[in-house]
């Protein structure tokens, strides 16, 4: 295809329909010139094509397809190459079913744990985020479908979503809410980034010319088009000429007359437009020109790996004395409707027609069971008489396996969750079969936290997150130790809802939501504070244990512009089987602008048997030192000692090295009459010019017996070089001033 050709022979009113779809799920065709209408459709955890016709709100029934474990449950798989290859099943689904871009992966970062969508989110933390959406885009991409990397950015809330305003700095943004889509669009190369419903700091994403042109592609270099969130559009006009290319969804008749009218009357440039058209037919191209027209939809296959993909992600919290894993013999109580009838997906975009639906009970059905449901999940009230059978049936057995979370009414796409609470009459069956018997055992199924306090009443915890179809398959592979748990969590569980970072300030006041929390959110707020969470990033038991050692860096000091390489080697120390997930963190020991404690640098999954050792290693570059300096909008390392950490969890640093980094920035630093003592002082030349001066001041003089020298000093440290004039009196002249600061800056 063509394409210069192609928008060469367009009229200019076909050029302005093509930045519109056809309807709520098609890109809109040129008939006369043999371009074709292409699919997307959603989603990012299992295929969600609209059967038949489409309606104008995309709400009719979908195909049978597999849905896969949602973006927190595989995200706490911390498995690059298992979500690459669930990428590649993704699209294999995609071409058997005629779709050209699959819209995903969302990487929107995890602000608060009421957000309604953290479902479909992967991480608290922005460096996990971006690995896993690289993963995933490029497994899609290899079956020549593309990916739409969403929501571009910002989007962190349900509430008010399509007419908010994030009003976020920008530190917080470069360092927290960019450097996903950042790593995804330079790494993956993602065909679509969706731009979000939401303002960024006063200005629409869908027009924001700074969001998706300044930073998206001259900053980053993309090359690919934009596409709106479903009705995100404001003003199509300013959309075309901030580099928002396609409006979803279509037809936008009236957007295209008034794209006509502006080009017409000059106040849109036909260059821009001819853009966006461009951007749109590449789309086309690269899909229909690698059409795979035989592949076929493997329904079985993709069962097991939805079932893989579960067990590889569930992470156990708590098992206390070893009950777990359960052996075969024993007569196990299942209770809780979740137990036949699991919830193993989100609510709104990303809900899928299943193939099939494994609940726990059935695939435990030879296995010595008994179930009842214990609660209903269409209410949130105990049910006496179900509860009064659970309870029977949990006394009666050797112990119980209680299924619990909320339901889709409590978390969903389009709003945001009330509370971080299980329904009351799931609260009341844990509370009832506690009493009776000791061996109890809880699986949750949330797609984000919940508080837990009940914690101390149960031996174990399997948090199953929302699983896929195959969940109930998983979660019983697990519990008999078929699997071993290798998953961690990649969100900080807090002990209540209060003690998150964003709890003052989350919903906003009106449409005005500020991210006042900055760069401290999970993990990096928790640990700066010192806070007891209910469960650290990171954090995941496994049957067998680990022991960690022998930690090198292949130097002790480097310059910004280098590479740090990191081994160490990793044991299971058990009798079993199991995977480990390591994670590296970074230390800035000291510095002089605020920043966390430590941040996640790297992770690696590696499978042990028992008795192996296994050396894993990383590299570190620039950007693994660097906050986001505003000064010079730019990403900054201070020269001075860091500290390399080798954790288990965020919580468990196992081993930790330090090395010393030397900055090569250079710049020319200029000072004033309001330049502080303190700043001049920190710069060796300055340090040296000014004590000349002191000198003259005579401090003891100045002081007296009422202060001492040193602390005169100190209180100098914040006085601005004004100051100089009245405490040296006729010893300091303006001009003398002057000369310092010609000095300071030559």
């Amino acid at each position: 295809m063509d394409i210069k050709k192609l928008v060469a022979e367009m009229t200019l009113e076909e050029k302005a329909a093509m930045c519109a779809g056809s309807d709520f799920w098609h890109t809109k065709g040129v008939e006369r010139l043999g371009v074709p209408s292409v699919m997307v459709t959603d989603g990012p955890c299992g295929l969600r094509k609209q059967a038949g016709e489409s309606d104008h709100l995309g709400l009719n029934a979908s195909v049978t397809a597999v849905s896969y474990p949602t973006g927190s449950c595989i995200a706490s798989s911390f498995d690059r190459e298992l979500i690459q290859r669930s990428g590649e099943i993704l699209g294999e689904e995609c071409q058997a079913e005629d779709v050209a871009v699959l819209l995903g992966p969302a990487v929107n970062i995890k602000r608060s744990p009421l957000c309604g969508r953290n479902f479909e989110y992967f991480s608290e933390d922005p460096y996990a985020a971006g690995e896993m959406a690289a993963a995933y885009i490029k497994g899609v991409q290899s079956k020549q479908v593309g990916t739409s990397l969403k929501h571009f950015a910002a989007n962190s809330q349900e509430h008010r979503r399509m007419t908010s305003d994030s009003v976020v700095d920008e530190r917080t943004l470069r360092e927290l809410y960019l450097p996903a889509f950042e790593k995804a669009v330079k790494e993956a190369k993602p065909w679509t980034v969706m731009c979000s419903y939401n303002k960024l700091n006063g200005t629409y994403a869908s027009e924001n010319h700074r969001l998706l042109t300044e930073i998206l592609r001259e900053d980053w270099g993309y090359d690919g088009m934009v596409v709106s969130d479903w009705g995100a559009v404001n003003d199509r006009v300013k959309g075309v000429a901030a580099g928002m290319d396609l409006e979803m969804p279509g037809p936008g008749k009236e957007n295209a007359t008034k794209i006509t009218e502006a080009v017409l009357s000059g106040t849109l440039s036909e260059e821009d437009l001819n853009k966006a058209v461009e951007r749109v037919l590449k789309v086309v191209a690269q899909y229909i020109e690698n059409r795979q027209p035989n592949t076929a939809f493997q329904y079985e296959r993709d069962h097991e790996m939805a079932r893989q993909m579960a067990a590889e992600s569930m992470v156990l919290l708590k098992n206390e004395a070893g009950i777990l894993p359960l052996s075969k013999e024993k007569k196990v109580a299942f209770l809780g409707e979740f137990a036949k009838h699991p919830r193993f997906q989100g609510g709104g975009s990303s809900h899928v027609t299943c193939y099939k639906i494994t609940g726990a009970v059935e695939a435990a059905k030879d296995l010595n069971i008994v179930y009842a449901p214990g609660y209903s999940i269409e209410s949130q009230e105990p049910q006496e008489e179900l509860l009064a059978e659970a309870v029977k049936a949990a006394k009666e057995a050797d112990c119980a396996v209680l299924f619990i979370g909320i339901t889709d009414e409590m978390e969903s796409e389009g709003f945001d969750r009330k509370n971080l609470k299980i329904p009351f009459g799931q609260q009341r069956l844990i509370e009832e079969v506690v009493k009776v018997q000791k061996n109890t055992i809880a699986v949750i199924h949330c797609g984000a936290p919940v508080e837990m306090p009940w914690l101390n009443d149960v031996k174990a915890v399997l948090y199953a997150y929302l699983g896929g179809e195959a969940v109930g398959s998983a979660v019983v592979d697990l519990l008999y130790g078929e699997k071993n748990p290798s998953g961690k969590l990649a969100e900080t569980f807090p002990l209540r809802l209060e003690d998150n970072p964003s709890y003052l300030y989350y919903f906003g006041e009106g449409d005005l939501t500020e991210y006042r929390e900055g760069i401290f959110v999970g993990y990096r707020y928790y640990d700066k504070k010192d806070m007891e969470v209910l469960f650290p990033f990171g954090y995941g038991l496994s049957y067998t244990e680990f022991a960690y050692s022998s930690l090198r860096l292949d130097r002790d000091s480097l310059k910004d512009t280098d590479s740090l390489h990191v081994s160490v080697k990793v044991e299971n120390i058990g009798n079993r089987a199991g995977k480990e997930i390591v994670q590296l963190y970074v230390q800035d020991n000291e510095s002089s602008v605020i920043r966390p404690v430590k941040e996640l640098k790297g992770f690696e999954k590696v499978e042990l048997a028992p008795g192996e050792e296994k050396e894993v290693s990383f590299t570190l570059d620039k950007r693994s030192f660097a906050y986001y300096n505003t000064e010079i909008s730019d990403w900054d390392v201070e020269t001075g000692d860091f500290t390399i950490m080798i954790g288990k969890s965020s919580r468990d640093i196992a081993l930790s090295a330090v090395v010393r980094v030397e900055s090569t920035r250079q710049y020319k630093r200029v000072f004033t009459i309001n330049s502080t003592f303190g700043d001049i002082m920190a710069d060796p030349k300055g340090q040296e010019i000014v004590s000349k001066m002191l000198e003259k001041m005579n401090l003891d003089d100045i002081g007296g017996e009422a202060i001492s020298k040193d602390a005169m000093m100190a209180m100098m440290g914040y006085m601005p070089l004004r100051g100089a004039l009245m405490m040296g009196g006729d010893k300091i002249r303006p001009e003398m001033i002057e000369g310092l600061l010609d000095q300071l800056n030559a």
